[in-house]
């Protein structure tokens, strides 16, 4: 059985249907109070912690903070606290791209190998900017390659340096025929950026777009710097709260460097209704999805929304990186904006933003579900693992509505189980996640691991190769049968 929504947000929607009008029915007090008590049932979840901003045509409905933003000082999250991005930077990378072909100092049919004179020739001859902006390059994102670890705590390399080493490997496809979200294709834009401009990175998007729209609150992150109101990012797991493992900021660059806001993002969601930033053609340009429903550094969908269940264009996009996940969801028809900045990797804020907007149109959000994870964990721990399964079994049949069974829940504890050293219940795990969804290419690339990790060479080959039969485009599956092989 779901658990019930909570007093204020079921008031809320009962009230809203005895009102008539556009729609946003009710008045904003009423909607803060019902998005604050639905949070406060979410960050008692252990789903989120970080800040939120809320705003519709009239401005700014809700803000708040949850959790803290410094665990070890007990300092709490703030809707000023800077939180790092993630790929939502890709979506100001882009802008930067579209005001350079505003001013004719590129265009979208440009090939690659032409704009940047160092990247090979054989595969930069065929893709285009238009190709790196929705992810059409077919050029592997570098982050899904187990050589990411090299550099992944330390950039050994320049801009150069690691366009070459790292973003220039074989396409994967034909250029333009099929859509796989690369970091490589936008760490490439900014290397452009760059190159195109004679400055760096940094300096063109203070110059362009922070300085002009006043987000002081929004940067290029430096790992080493001093940042005030700096948010520390932390890692949940079925095991509890820990700091997030250090990844120096200059790897991700134009893909996914940045740090923000709740205030500032809300700022930059209004200058995206003016030419502030961009030309309107521009803006038709970037919020017109291709392949994936995916614009220039914008997911774009029609979804039915709202009260009516009318068809309206939904832009979102959201965002990860150690200890951070971020999410922003843009609705133009009301000019709704969603703002989420979350500092315990936790990755149901697609969900969380959804059940916001529907709480601005008056509707009862589904309620989220605990981890299962968690549960089993604990039971391990005092149990061992038959009595976890077992009580997996029984959780599943009895309260199906109130955990989430889902592939990533479950495999999360796998990857824990992993980490501390119990190779043969990870197994387990894995193994029954591939029984639960075995055409799922992420659990048999899990199933992998585990069994490499407890050398069972011939077994962890026959996992790997059916990953990669389900997904060809497994770059990690790729390298670790070449390692089982050698």
């Amino acid at each position: 059985m779901s658990r019930p929504a909570s007093s204020a947000v079921r008031t809320f929607v009962l009230a809203v249907a005895t009102l008539a009008g556009g729609a946003f029915a009710a008045g904003a007090d009423d909607r803060a109070v019902a998005i604050d008590a639905y949070l406060s049932q979410v960050h008692a979840l252990s789903q989120f912690d970080g800040a939120v901003l809320v705003a519709d045509g009239g401005g700014v409905v809700f803000t708040k903070g949850y959790g803290l933003a410094d665990r070890e000082w007990s300092v709490p999250n703030a809707p000023d606290g800077k939180f790092r991005l993630g790929s939502i930077t890709k979506q100001f990378t882009a802008t930067l791209v579209m005001q350079l072909v505003e001013e004719g100092k590129l265009s979208l049919d440009a090939r690659l190998s032409d704009v940047l004179p160092y990247y090979r020739k054989d595969t930069g001859g065929k893709v285009t900017i238009r190709h790196l902006l929705n992810h059409t390059s077919g050029i592997p994102s570098f982050t899904d390659s187990p050589s990411y670890q090299e550099i992944r705590g330390g950039n050994r390399y320049d801009v150069e340096g690691v366009v070459t080493r790292y973003c220039s490997g074989d396409l994967q496809f034909e250029p333009g025929s099929q859509f796989r979200y690369s970091n490589g294709g936008y760490y490439i834009l900014g290397a452009i950026i760059e190159n195109l401009t004679g400055r760096t990175y940094e300096q063109v998007l203070s110059e362009r777009i922070t300085g002009p729209l006043g987000m002081t609150g929004t940067g290029y992150d430096h790992s080493p710097e001093l940042l005030n109101k700096r948010t520390a990012g932390y890692q949940r797991s079925p095991a509890g709260v820990r700091n997030a493992p250090y990844v120096d900021m200059s790897v991700p660059f134009a893909a996914g460097a940045l740090y923000s806001t709740a205030e500032d993002l809300y700022l930059w969601d209004r200058a995206l209704y003016t030419d502030q930033v961009l030309s309107e053609a521009s803006k038709q340009a970037m919020f017109t999805p291709g392949l994936g429903n995916y614009g220039f550094g914008w997911g774009i969908r029609t979804l039915p929304v709202g009260p009516d269940q009318a068809e309206r264009t939904v832009i979102s996009h959201s965002g990860g990186i150690e200890g951070f996940h971020s999410h922003i969801r843009r609705i133009p028809d009301d000019r709704l904006a969603v703002i989420l900045l979350d500092n315990c990797a936790d990755e149901s804020l697609g969900a969380i933003a959804t059940g916001i907007v529907e709480i601005m149109y008056g509707r009862e959000p589904a309620p989220l579900k605990r981890s299962v994870a968690e549960v089993m964990y604990q039971i391990h721990r005092e149990q061992g693992m038959a009595a976890a399964v077992v009580k997996l079994k029984q959780l599943r049949a009895e309260q199906a509505d109130e955990y989430d069974f889902s592939e990533g829940a479950i495999n999360l504890l796998g990857y824990q189980l992993l980490g501390e050293g119990e190779p043969e219940a990870a197994v387990e795990i894995f193994r029954m996640n591939a029984d639960a969804y075995p055409d799922s290419a992420n659990v048999h690339d899990s199933l992998g691991e585990g069994l490499a990790a407890l050398g069972r060479k011939e077994d962890a080959i026959k996992s790997y190769a059916r990953s990669l039969e389900l997904d060809p485009t497994n770059r990690n599956a790729v390298e670790w049968l070449g390692r089982l092989t050698e």
